[in-house]
């Protein structure tokens, strides 16, 4: 993509929006794709999150703030309630169902293929037992590398918000975990 796409749905509004909404796309294309791909399960999952993040912002371009820190902030916090409206309406639909490992065993032995994607669906199955707010916070530090206070501006969030949120998740994400391992040994 090269932001002319997006572009194209831009409504008219003083100033260039083509130019904006371009320049925004290829200064934080890489890295909203980078924390979508954390979020999403899938690289198609995760690429529908940044089109659509941009596509709010070609919607709304009045209500992007100016300078480079102000925009990053913006768009992340689209991104993340864009997923947050999406893991909402799958635990609406998933209401009532069951674990969908109930009943495997793990193989006995080393790790193989069969094992190593079981292990990753159980932490993904994990990270959705979080609030929205909290996977979000866990996913930017853990795996992002995120630092406290660069997730809080982000956010929008105290620098103390953001510690309970990670120390809570950690703690959830281990009692999922334990849970699941206690059902498959």
């Amino acid at each position: 993509m090269n932001g002319q796409y997006v572009a194209d749905v831009l409504p008219v509004v003083a100033g260039d929006p083509v130019e904006r909404l371009t320049s925004l796309f290829d200064l934080h294309y890489n890295r909203l794709y980078r924390l979508a791909r954390r979020l999403a399960p899938s690289t198609d999952d995760a690429l529908d999150l940044v089109q659509e993040t941009f596509l709010k912002a070609a919607r709304f371009p009045k209500s992007i703030p100016v300078g480079t820190a102000n925009e990053e902030a913006w768009l992340v916090r689209m991104l993340i309630n864009i997923r947050r409206d999406q893991w909402r309406k799958t635990s609406v639909r998933d209401h009532h169902d069951k674990a969908a490992f109930g009943g495997r065993n793990l193989a006995s032995g080393g790790w193989d293929p069969k094992a190593a994607l079981i292990a990753k669906s159980a932490v993904w199955q994990a990270l959705n037992v979080l609030p929205p707010r909290r996977r979000a916070i866990v996913v930017m530090y853990e795996l992002e590398g995120l630092a406290i206070p660069a997730i809080a501006a982000l956010l929008g969030i105290s620098i103390i918000t953001v510690r309970w949120h990670l120390l809570k998740g950690r703690r959830d994400l281990t009692g999922a975990l334990k849970v699941y391992v206690g059902e498959h040994q």
